[in-house]
């Protein structure tokens, strides 16, 4: 896919500016502070529905304004041979619901317009993934999430609602007890808690599966931008499983350690279902209930995870150099850039059961197409979509099984013999991966990062990128975009934007 046009009016710097686009190689140069950044941060809003420099959507309507809307139109290939284009229109309104348009339809809501275009953004911020706090690898994985399959993006925005609405009642119930008025009435608490549960849990089983899809791409995108020094191991850790292992119960191991470190493999040992998970946090936030009111905050669920990153077996937040994590970093995105190209694969997981859970566990429907990937990192996958009616393939969202019973690694009880019964593997909760046809390499954005870089990661990031369906890249002056990627050039000055090459 790739962006053909972008439109612009009273976005952030912007009265009003048209910029035709093509497929390969666009640079975008210019001073700092003449609005480059501005122009990729659109394209990638209409991509995620946020932004990658502010957590407000305030800062992108341009000062004396009472909105901004983003026009981009974006070519896929559905079928090869096939271009179709689509005009995607946001609307930004602060203090109000953002509102969205396809060629020209009715408005509805923005959300809905997620998984036509797609991009992986490159941007100095992005060295936060490694040095920064949890909360900034937590936004990684749910945006991945999201850009995989759209539907997440409602369970995400449902999670932080109701985690917004039960840290209120938590400090409202913690203040009645230390202002002498007697117990709480928590009672309103325990739907809170249900629905924080419930939200929670999908929300953690799919990102566990998002971790274990993403590592080996990890893995072998740090190897090439660093040329192999060290190996870089994600895995991810729940406040979930620490909770368990205060009960000796954790998932990390025999001891009740938590899951927070280890191979990669470790991650992918997530059959458990949502419902499990959902019973989970429910037990783990009764008995943490004193604590929070207490504190006045949630102690336990995806809002408190974190996606561990080691080099080398050492973490690499303190451990890696400035320059390993710079890689670190790249690796994470260029990993992204993969894993969406390809999809995820769906292999047929299978374990042997107990007895007691004979004739309940039913396995999940639908097959798998075979699909092949072209990103710069890895390639191939198993993948399915369905149409949607409009003309536009949209992911298949594989149902999980509904079974009750134990997580993988259980053995036979006793009784009748075992017999081996499909357990819906991790990539499961991913929809069986993203199938976008032969066209879903998302678009690539560079943004201001080669002058971040030494002269080696440079070069090598600008051979890994160098192929992509369309790189748009943002550099002060024009020496900075490295030699592979000469392509067409945009000068951008005083808000205005012309096209030299």
């Amino acid at each position: 896919m790739y962006v053909a046009h972008l439109s612009l009016t009273d976005f952030r710097s912007y009265a009003q500016v048209e910029l035709p686009l093509e497929p390969g190689i666009t640079a975008l140069v210019g001073p700092n502070g003449q609005g480059k950044t501005n122009l990729v941060e659109a394209i990638g809003y209409v991509a995620t529905l946020g932004s990658h420099r502010v957590p407000s959507d305030a800062a992108l309507v341009r000062a004396g304004a009472g909105r901004a809307v983003v026009r981009t139109r974006v070519v896929r290939e559905l079928e090869p041979g096939h271009p179709r284009a689509t005009l995607v229109e946001v609307e930004v309104t602060p203090g109000k619901a953002n509102r969205a348009r396809v060629n020209g339809g009715s408005p509805g809501r923005a959300r809905d317009i997620l998984g036509i275009l797609r991009t992986v953004l490159f941007a100095p911020e992005d060295l936060s993934l490694v040095k920064g706090d949890p909360d900034g690898r937590r936004r990684f994985l749910d945006d991945l999430l999201v850009q995989l399959v759209p539907r997440f993006a409602g369970t995400v925005q449902d999670y932080e609602r109701v985690l917004r609405q039960r840290s209120a009642l938590l400090k409202t119930a913690g203040a009645a007890m230390r202002g002498g008025r007697g117990t709480a009435d928590l009672r309103t608490l325990d739907v809170w808690d249900a629905k924080l549960a419930q939200t929670g849990a999908e929300l953690v089983v799919a990102r566990r599966a998002l971790v274990a899809a993403l590592a080996p791409h990890v893995a072998a995108s740090y190897a090439q931008v660093s040329a192999g020094q060290g190996e870089a191991v994600i895995t991810y850790r729940a406040s979930l499983d620490a909770a368990l292992a205060d009960d000796g119960r954790g998932r990390g191991g025999d001891d009740g350690a938590p899951a927070s470190g280890g191979s990669a493999a470790s991650t992918s040992d997530v059959p458990a279902t949502a419902r499990l998970v959902e019973a989970q946090l429910l037990e783990a936030m009764g008995r943490l209930r004193p604590k929070e009111v207490e504190r006045g905050v949630c102690l336990v669920g995806p809002h408190r995870d974190d996606l561990v990153l080691t080099l080398g077996g050492l973490p690499a937040k303190g451990y890696a150099s400035h320059g390993e994590s710079w890689s670190y970093a790249l690796a994470l995105r260029l990993a992204s850039y993969a894993l969406l190209t390809d999809g995820v694969p769906a292999p047929a997981a299978a374990r042997v059961a107990p007895a007691h859970e004979a004739g309940s566990a039913a396995a999940p429907t639908g097959g798998a197409a075979a699909a092949t990937g072209s990103g710069p990192v890895a390639t191939g996958s198993g993948s399915a979509a369905t149409g949607s009616g409009d003309g536009v393939e949209r992911p298949r969202i594989a149902q999980a099984s509904e079974a009750d019973g134990a997580a993988a690694g259980d053995t036979p009880d006793g009784g009748a013999p075992p017999r081996a019964v499909a357990e819906p593997a991790a990539t499961d909760w991913l929809g069986r991966g993203a199938d976008w046809g032969p066209d879903g390499e998302p678009v690539l954005i560079l943004d201001d990062v080669f002058a971040e870089l030494d002269a080696r990661r440079r070069d090598r990031l600008a051979e890994l990128v160098a192929t992509a369906r369309q790189v748009l890249v943002t550099a002060a002056v024009a020496e900075d975009v490295p030699e592979p990627l000469a392509g067409a050039r945009v000068d951008v000055m005083g808000g205005e934007v012309a096209r030299v090459l």
